[in-house]
């Protein structure tokens, strides 16, 4: 997914629901914060949303622009209308979102991730395709190893849940070591 394509996604989305906040909880929230990142931070097709004022009217965002939807066809994006306890996120995430709001949102406003915050939520989410994007954030230095050991004592997990997220954290970072060159656009 493009900027441009959650841009048109965050329009849509306003359009189907009448509301004017978005919040974008999945990985293609990076897209806030880093505009035109590497091909392989923006595969996916699919931006994970909810109104910030309604979130129960996420479920006309699957209906009318997710997946398998006339616009998902026509576009080759989809909405997933998931709910605000959908992404396990640290304390004060609300004060780092980053507003996506354009001419090409028809000026509605799509709040995505800090990308420290996105890389806990999908570190703890533990899938295989959260590990590869997680690994890639630490290899083209997004997110720093420190930073992010360090932001898990924000996380709303036990004591035990804690010392399990780190462990896994430092695993990745060994496989996700930061390219020589860095990452070249944010």
């Amino acid at each position: 997914m493009e900027r441009e394509q959650l841009e048109h996604l965050i329009r849509a989305a306003a359009q189907v629901t009448h509301e004017y906040e978005f919040i974008v909880v999945g990985s293609q929230s990076i897209l806030g914060p880093v505009p035109n990142p590497p091909q392989e931070l923006k595969a996916s097709m699919e931006a994970d949303m909810y109104p910030l004022n309604a979130p129960e009217k996420a479920d006309l965002l699957d209906g009318n622009i997710g997946e398998g939807s006339w616009f998902h066809t026509t576009h080759q994006v989809y909405a997933q209308g998931v709910g605000p306890e959908t992404a396990v996120l640290p304390s004060g995430w609300e004060l780092r979102l980053h507003k996506v709001q354009t001419t090409q949102t028809d000026l509605k406003i799509g709040y995505c991730l800090d990308v420290l915050d996105l890389f806990l939520s999908k570190t703890w989410a533990g899938r295989e395709k959260d590990r590869e994007f997680c690994i890639a954030l630490l290899r083209y230095g997004y997110v720093q190893l420190d930073a992010a050991v360090q932001r898990v004592a924000d996380m709303p997990l036990s004591a035990e849940q804690k010392t399990g997220l780190r462990a896994r954290i430092r695993r990745w970072a060994q496989h996700g070591k930061p390219m020589a060159s860095g990452h070249e656009s944010q």
